[in-house]
């Protein structure tokens, strides 16, 4: 068998690096072991979109036992890389609050406490006050007798975390009910 002194230096080179590593302490048994602790071990990796920003990165979230244990930026996104911004960066800590509201809440006008109330029941109380709204602030015609069919007494404010064709499906049904005064919370 013939050897190049080309393919003796790279044989050399590998030895002395592994000889070099073994001398600094690197070992896979450490890293082994270390691994057996890591609190994501055996957690379902779950790709999600952040909330906080038009820009909508992804991260992932390691779910185990029915609980996100954690969250980290997806690397996958060609727009952050699997870099987060600070707001982002929490998202851990943002789904596991104690303070965090699961439940649509009520607060009766001119009362100081919160009621628990079901989705139903808010989704009818919501429609019943856009309903009222408009039929009774509904402009047909302006000043001059020109019909104008607009509301200008209500607000819709859009969100980052719709795609394109669920924010016109929305801008859609906003412009059906008359509505003038549009913004999206990419803008603020």
């Amino acid at each position: 068998m013939k050897v190049t002194r080309r393919e003796l230096l790279k044989v050399a080179g590998a030895g002395a690096g592994a000889l070099a590593l073994g001398g600094l302490g690197v070992s896979y048994l450490v890293t082994e072991s270390y691994a057996k602790d890591l609190k994501i071990k055996g957690a379902k990796e779950v790709r999600s979109i952040c909330p906080f920003c038009a820009v909508s990165c992804r991260f992932i979230a390691h779910v185990k036992g029915g609980k996100v244990v954690s969250t980290e930026g997806d690397p996958g996104y060609p727009i952050s890389e699997g870099a987060l911004c600070a707001k982002g960066a929490t998202m851990n800590s943002m789904v596991n609050s104690t303070h965090r509201v699961l439940k649509p809440m009520y607060r009766a006008p001119f009362s100081e406490n919160w009621e628990e109330k079901s989705w139903s029941w808010m989704i009818e109380k919501l429609a019943r006050k856009i309903k009222d709204t408009r039929d009774k602030t509904f402009t047909v015609k302006n000043a001059e007798g020109q019909v104008v069919n607009r509301l200008e007494t209500m607000f819709h404010m859009g969100s980052s975390q719709m795609s394109n064709e669920e924010a016109s499906i929305v801008v859609q049904a906003q412009r059906a009910l008359g509505l003038v005064y549009m913004d999206h919370q990419a803008r603020i």
